[in-house]
């Protein structure tokens, strides 16, 4: 390890957060700061040596763990570990896939998405920042994209001092690219879709609702964005309507359903609350229901009305189920844990005067790696129901 590297000493409670294998010492843990991000050794009040770790002077996470060991970590450092977890990845049957999944992979506040021979990438933390130049090196060296982009756009940037914008890096990446999942194709709007283009951590998912969905039924596919469920679900079902906000998102989802040749997809533009009541009280009824909105609770202090919100629009959801009928709902939300998610479910399943069954419980693809020892790499809660029967009495 060269001897220039600037040095930050933690609490014993910050050692005792590694040691207990999450990545993450706050502000409060460190007892010496270095002055600048980047990497900096990391050591105890004993002067033990910790390991090496991303600085963010500003930010409230101050160290994210990448080695407990010396080595130097140059580009050849991170065109390493970017390939071992592209190794990982082999056999995804899709174009478009995650290959650095930050902290589930080791390399934290580093996000890398593949989307065909094109890169979109997210650097996340001040420390990460520092060393881009061998960051873009590493990634060039083990992907050999056409493209890079950065969408460091996300508001987590804010937290530590970094500007939002989105950057060309390497190559040209287009404004649209068709990405294949299985059977299906859809067209991924790197520069300015959601994420880094597309919703890549319910690829799994997709193709679990797909197998359930009834051949010739109906299917209702709400918050549906650019239609990824609603395009699996058509391969199956007679009829498809797919609800969104957005005008935008809807006329892409439509785009994405004449690339497959689909026609049999309704597009509606309405709010997924209202639609919901409107159809209930319409008595219409469907055999297989998506529900995938967005983070209901971004903070602590708004999740009892999250909560509160996701229990109307589930229990709206199982009353328009048919006989036998499926339902996929989810929650993206990290503040909401999988115990708050299922009884939050329970709740709306006896309220709707339904049964349903529990077919399975899923998070985030293989892809996006969930560690038991950081919490936060679980935020993805999902859930396969099926109603068993038609009405409750009473």
């Amino acid at each position: 390890m060269g001897t220039d590297k600037a040095i930050a000493t933690v609490s014993a409670k910050g050692a005792a957060r590694w040691a207990a294998g999450h990545p993450w010492i706050y502000r409060s843990d460190v007892v010496v700061a270095p002055r600048g991000a980047g990497i900096v050794r990391v050591r105890d009040r004993r002067g033990a040596p910790l390991g090496q770790a991303l600085y963010s002077p500003r930010s409230e996470i101050r160290l994210r763990l990448l080695t407990a060991g010396d080595e130097s970590i140059d580009a050849a450092w991170w065109r390493f570990r970017i390939a071992a977890c592209a190794a990982r990845r082999e056999g995804i049957s899709a174009t478009a896939y995650r290959v650095v999944h930050a902290e589930g992979d080791g390399l934290p506040s580093l996000v890398v998405d593949r989307y065909g021979p094109f890169v979109v990438a997210q650097l996340l933390s001040a420390g990460l920042e520092a060393v881009r130049a061998d960051v873009l090196t590493g990634l060039r060296q083990a992907l050999e994209p056409q493209g890079i982009l950065l969408r460091n756009d996300t508001a987590v940037r804010r937290h530590e001092g970094l500007p939002l914008e989105v950057e060309q890096a390497h190559g040209d990446v287009p404004e649209a690219v068709e990405v294949r999942e299985g059977e299906v194709r859809y067209l991924a709007a790197p520069r300015h879709g959601q994420k880094t283009g597309a919703f890549l951590d319910q690829r799994e998912n997709r193709r679990l609702v797909a197998s359930h969905t009834r051949t010739g039924g109906r299917a209702l596919d709400v918050f549906t964005y650019h239609g990824s469920f609603a395009l699996h679900l058509a391969r199956r079902a007679a009829t498809v309507l797919a609800v969104d906000q957005s005008a935008e998102a809807l006329a892409r989802g439509a785009q994405n359903a004449s690339l497959n040749g689909l026609a049999n997809i309704s597009w509606r533009e309405a709010n997924a609350f209202d639609l919901l009541r409107t159809l209930e009280r319409a008595g219409e009824r469907f055999d297989t229901i998506v529900l995938d909105p967005p983070a209901f609770a971004k903070t602590r202090a708004t999740l009892p009305r999250a909560l509160a919100g996701y229990k109307e629009i589930n229990l709206r959801a199982m009353r328009l189920l048919a006989p036998d009928g499926v339902l996929f709902t989810c929650s993206c939300s990290y503040h909401i844990h999988r115990s708050d998610f299922l009884e939050m479910l329970g709740a709306a399943a006896g309220d709707s005067g339904r049964r349903l069954e529990l077919l399975r419980l899923t998070g985030a693809a293989a892809d996006h790696p969930e560690i038991l020892n950081v919490p936060e790499t679980g935020y993805l809660k999902g859930a396969l129901l099926r109603a068993v029967d038609e009405r409750l009495p009473g």
